[in-house]
């Protein structure tokens, strides 16, 4: 499956190289044109003779992670984290350090060696280390180095209806959405666009933006899903197997409502189901590409993943399915006239 294979890859922000290599054989023989751009953005090309219009697909390659920052006496690692990530949810993590991927596991003062007071509060990142199975630092530095990047090592697994669970669905999801568009006949122009660096602040999207002059992007996300126990409808945000999350706004952007009447329109035409993303914190690349050249216009479509942004995230299929069918109506509607 496309997904166990993206989500599988390596790729923390600022290290996207092995999620860029898989997407480039993938993709190869389906489009037009590849390009790699100096921070690393991956843009693909396809092309259609019969459209005036450009449209560009967005969604991002890098996941949340850590870096090694050193290594101490007993051969313990110290590490600091890369993106949004809660430090309560990696103790015991099993993860993979560097390009050889170097096992180890994430590790604290064992609980009952700890004071009362210490007991009390929540560990952070100071508080932590990685076991990677070395008695000393001499020992561990043949192994890994200041700088190596940190992967979690979590399975794609398939279960109950429909679901699956992996890291860095946020968001190889939309990767996987993305290429599943590219590979079909599209009546459109489409540019595709992998962007670097979004968890670290949109800084690949605002190099990628810059390079494309098209007539809408539309940006696709893995986001926020709490659907869960003693949590509030309007904290929700989304729910699984409610359909593609659509943006009205977020901590980057505020869409443009012929935008979000358009999709919602195409979604009731083709009885595709759909739901709002009740929230307005969070950001993603739309915010770079909004203020790109003279303005892009852009709209922003989710697959809903409960527990992103850390080493196991869930979605369900029939949403991850259904937005693939929803964008590629939507091209349809778009190449047909009237709305661009």
């Amino acid at each position: 499956m496309l997904l166990e294979k993206l989500t599988a890859a390596s790729g923390v922000s600022g290290n996207e190289r092995e999620v860029r290599k898989l997407i480039i054989k993938e993709l190869e023989g389906f489009v037009d044109d590849i390009k790699v751009d100096r921070m690393g953005n991956l843009m693909v090309t396809k092309s259609c003779k019969d459209s005036q219009h450009h449209i560009a697909l967005v969604a991002h390659m890098d996941e949340v992670g850590l870096i090694v920052k050193g290594i101490d006496n007993n051969g313990l690692i110290k590490f600091a984290p890369i993106g949004g990530l809660d430090a309560r949810i990696l103790i015991s993590k099993v993860v993979y350090i560097g390009d050889n991927k170097i096992p180890g596991v994430i590790g604290a003062k064992a609980i009952h060696l700890q004071k009362p007071d210490e007991r009390k509060k929540a560990l952070s990142v100071k508080d932590l280390y990685i076991d990677i199975g070395c008695s000393n630092q001499s020992e561990a530095e043949k192994l890994v180095s200041p700088g190596d990047y940190i992967t979690f090592n979590s399975q794609f697994v398939t279960f109950g209806k429909n679901r699956i669970k992996a890291k860095a669905l946020d968001d190889r999801a939309g990767c996987g959405v993305l290429i599943e568009l590219l590979k079909r006949d599209l009546p459109i122009n489409v540019t595709g666009v992998f962007t670097v660096q979004e968890e670290v602040g949109l800084r690949g999207a605002i190099v990628a933006a810059n390079q494309l002059n098209v007539d809408l992007a539309i940006i696709v996300e893995g986001t926020t899903c709490s659907d869960v126990t003693d949590i509030e409808l309007h904290m929700q945000v989304t729910a699984l197997d409610k359909g593609t999350a659509v943006s009205v706004m977020d901590r980057t952007s505020v869409y443009n409502r012929k935008w979000i009447d358009a999709i919602i329109e195409t979604a009731k035409e083709n009885d595709l189901p759909w739901q709002f993303r009740r929230s307005s914190f969070g950001g993603n690349d739309a915010g770079m590409f909004h203020l790109s050249q003279e303005g892009t216009q852009c709209l922003s479509l989710a697959v809903p993943c409960r527990y992103i942004h850390s080493p196991v995230s869930v979605l369900s299929l029939d949403d991850y399915n259904n937005t693939i069918k929803l964008i590629e109506k939507f091209l349809v509607k778009l190449s047909k006239g009237g709305l661009l």
